[in-house]
């Protein structure tokens, strides 16, 4: 009699466990279906992006320290530039909410297609970050002694556009 208890005992905890689980699991498996879900939502956002291009503020900034940092010679992706020659380069830097690391759409050596600054339109390469204060915006880098400027509602747009590393 004893041993038919505990039989039965272990039976009805072992389906009981079972049970648990198997709820516990369905809970899991819609919650992972709803992130799953979500994620390919913001993949198309993304997306949308990267095709469509977004609005942005566009300002210049010249590699002097008090613009930049005590290497104002060196940009964020390790690149050096020669500053008297700064313009030369059509490199950007991009606010932080742009790169992907932090979220965006853009990441160090893209090129974007910039629309909407009269004369500074084109092809442009991200090589820089801005300082953290600033949202959907990108830095032009100039030359020492250009003069400043600013479009409110420039445009970029990503392109596919890439760099043929082998014949450096």
């Amino acid at each position: 009699m004893y041993k038919e208890k505990l039989a039965l005992y272990i039976a009805l905890v072992t389906l009981t466990n079972g049970w648990v689980s198997t709820k516990f699991l369905e809970d899991k498996n819609k919650q992972l279906q709803s992130l799953v879900s979500d994620n390919k939502e913001l993949k198309q956002k993304l997306d949308k992006y990267e095709t469509e291009g977004m609005i942005v503020t566009v300002t210049m900034y010249e590699p002097v320290s008090y613009q930049t940092d005590s290497t104002p010679n060196i940009l964020a992706d390790g690149t050096r530039i020669r500053v008297h020659k700064a313009s030369e380069y059509r490199f950007i830097a991009v606010s932080r909410n742009l790169l992907k690391r932090h979220g965006g759409f853009l990441d160090y050596g893209d090129f974007v297609l910039l629309k909407g600054t009269n004369h500074k339109d084109g092809v442009y390469q991200v090589r820089d970050t801005m300082n953290k204060r600033f949202v959907n915006r990108i830095d032009i880098l100039e030359s020492p002694g250009v003069p400043p400027y600013m479009f409110q509602k420039a445009k970029i747009v990503k392109t596919d556009l890439v760099v043929d590393s082998t014949i450096y």
